[in-house]
């Protein structure tokens, strides 16, 4: 058959192109210590490609594994470009794991190229020693330490190339990015993302029953880009002509309280640890101006039901909640009421996981492999298959997470018939109690509507009766007090008798893993190690 222009490959490139110069004005916003700084979409892509020839000549090929260590900024931004459309790949190191497991996946993917931002170089020298593969290291920013040895300055090295590097035609399906989960259990394992998948999911990300992103829209990308590409907004952004307010390390309640009420984003993107935060500030800011927001999207764990009514009641904004992973790039469910839903319905569908995103499929099935039924009830296992879920983890054969085409996302709960999802929780954490399942994710959000309660972690301990029940810890909101007996019988109207705790743990805040999330596994190991003090009620 002869060949025509439906066969162009879906390239990055032709993103950035895109963007570069449909949008040209449209602009990358980087907070930093001495103020904010300013580029321009036609910029930042003329300096990607001067980054890109800079590589060139340092002798990276196509199909070279490029890290980078780096916060949410420019530069970020600027290898994001160059790196995948000169054909390389671009892994995005999390900047918040253990020596250990990133040591493990820079020696896995066999980076031979890192760029590390200068404040970050004394975590990076703990594992400068421990990565034979990596021949250079560019070093964003100044840095007087010399902890990382001899290293490249990243804007001598850019600089010294001219703008103009022809972006080469690739084969859409070769790999683009590649990121690691975050290893809660075992090694971290890599999941690659080619151009084609990035550019569907670019696009999946502007609809409007998504995150609809657009021209009209200035985004506050607080989700770090280490974690699943940002979850794909960086990319998304010059394909919707979305600008982009980069936070760089300063991801608290009051600078981005203050990010928001200064450079006025229309959507941010972040987990609900990152919006609890937000709450608490302006709870004792009576001027904090959230005015500009259409939205927010919050993501990585479960909202809790009070965390959406208080953005909906005290600032008129709209909290949509999106269900991915790591190996799904991760848009595959976003909780978008249906058309016509009455106002005092609506946030019964905000608080589900989402509404299945067109180009995805799920379904659940239970031990066995069965197939069940979408009727909002039955519960099972989520399994999730389309273009831009991976088949398989870099270099690591996990047959138990592959079946039939499909994958299994190790996530409970049920899908009503309109492909609205409700997870009950991770398989790991369910709690198995008398034979029944108890979900620690709706047990968290219900106690968490306390006004005393600033956050709560459920999970199952050893009960010689019961086999498991659930261990409930929680953060009380300064100055606030609550007994774990005033606690139970705030859940007793509102959680079914048998859920009810017995066992309550009052600790100082709740572990978080490095993309923001619960760390159960910590709490799990305290107890087991007697390193978790509680109390018993009858």
């Amino acid at each position: 058959m002869q060949s025509t222009m439906q066969d162009a490959p879906l390239l990055i490139s032709g993103i950035i192109r895109h963007g570069e110069y449909v949008y040209s004005e449209k602009k990358v916003f980087t907070v930093t210590p001495d103020g904010v700084e300013e580029a321009t979409f036609f910029q930042v892509a003329k300096r990607a490609e001067q980054l890109a020839a800079a590589l060139t000549k340092l002798g990276v090929q196509s199909g070279d594994r490029v890290g980078s260590f780096m916060w949410n900024n420019q530069a970020h931004m600027e290898a994001y470009i160059a790196v995948p459309c000169m054909g390389a790949v671009l892994h995005t190191l999390n900047i918040r794991l253990f020596p250990e497991q990133l040591a493990f996946i820079i020696n896995h993917a066999g980076d031979s190229v890192i760029i590390v931002d200068a404040s970050l170089a004394p975590v990076f020298a703990k594992v400068r020693d421990q990565i034979p593969s990596v021949k250079h290291i560019i070093l964003h920013g100044k840095d007087e330490s010399g902890l990382l040895g001899e290293t490249i300055d990243y804007e001598t090295f850019l600089t010294s190339e001219p703008a103009g590097f022809e972006w080469p035609i690739l084969d859409e399906r070769s790999a683009a990015i590649m990121c690691y989960t975050s290893g809660t259990t075992g090694n971290p394992k890599g999941v690659v993302y080619s151009h084609r998948s990035t550019w569907l999911h670019s696009m999946a990300s502007t609809t409007t029953n998504s995150i609809g992103l657009s021209e009209r829209d200035r985004c506050l990308l607080i989700v770090p880009m280490f974690h699943v590409n940002a979850w794909g907004a960086a990319y998304t952004a010059f394909f919707a002509g979305t600008e982009l307010i980069m936070p760089q390390m300063y991801l608290q309640g009051e600078a981005i309280v203050k990010m928001i009420k200064e450079l006025r984003p229309t959507i941010s993107l972040g987990v609900p640890t990152i919006w609890n935060d937000v709450l608490r500030v302006t709870q004792n800011a009576p001027d904090a101006d959230l005015s500009s927001l259409r939205g927010i999207v919050a993501g990585g764990a479960a909202v809790p039901r009070v965390m959406i009514e208080a953005f909906r009641d005290r600032f008129g904004i709209d909290v949509i909640q999106g269900w991915g992973m790591t190996e799904t790039s991760p848009l595959a469910a976003v909780s978008i009421p249906p058309s016509g839903t009455p106002d005092d319905l609506a946030i019964d569908y905000r608080v589900k996981a989402g509404r299945v995103v067109a180009g995805v499929e799920v379904r659940i099935t239970d031990e066995d492999g069965t197939v069940l039924a979408r009727d909002g009830k039955t519960v099972g296992e989520f399994e999730i298959r389309g273009p831009w879920v991976t088949a398989s983890y870099y270099g690591v054969d996990d047959p138990e997470r592959f079946h039939d085409g499909w994958l299994r996302t190790g996530d409970i709960g049920s899908m009503d018939a309109e492909g609205f999802m409700t997870i009950s929780d991770r398989s790991k954490d369910v709690i198995k109690s008398g034979g029944e399942w108890i979900s620690s994710v709706d047990l968290e959000g219900t106690i968490m509507a306390h006004p005393a309660i600033f956050e709560a972690a459920v999970i199952a301990v050893p009960d010689e009766r019961w086999d498991e029940r659930p261990l409930c810890c929680v953060v009380l909101r300064p100055d606030a007090s609550a007994s774990a007996e005033e606690l139970r019988e705030f859940l007793s109207s509102r959680v079914a008798k048998w859920w009810l705790p017995e066992r309550w743990a009052f600790i100082e805040s709740v572990p978080k893993t490095s993309v923001g999330k619960f760390d159960k596994k910590v709490l799990r190991a305290k107890y087991a190690e007697d390193d978790l003090p509680y109390e018993t009620l009858d």
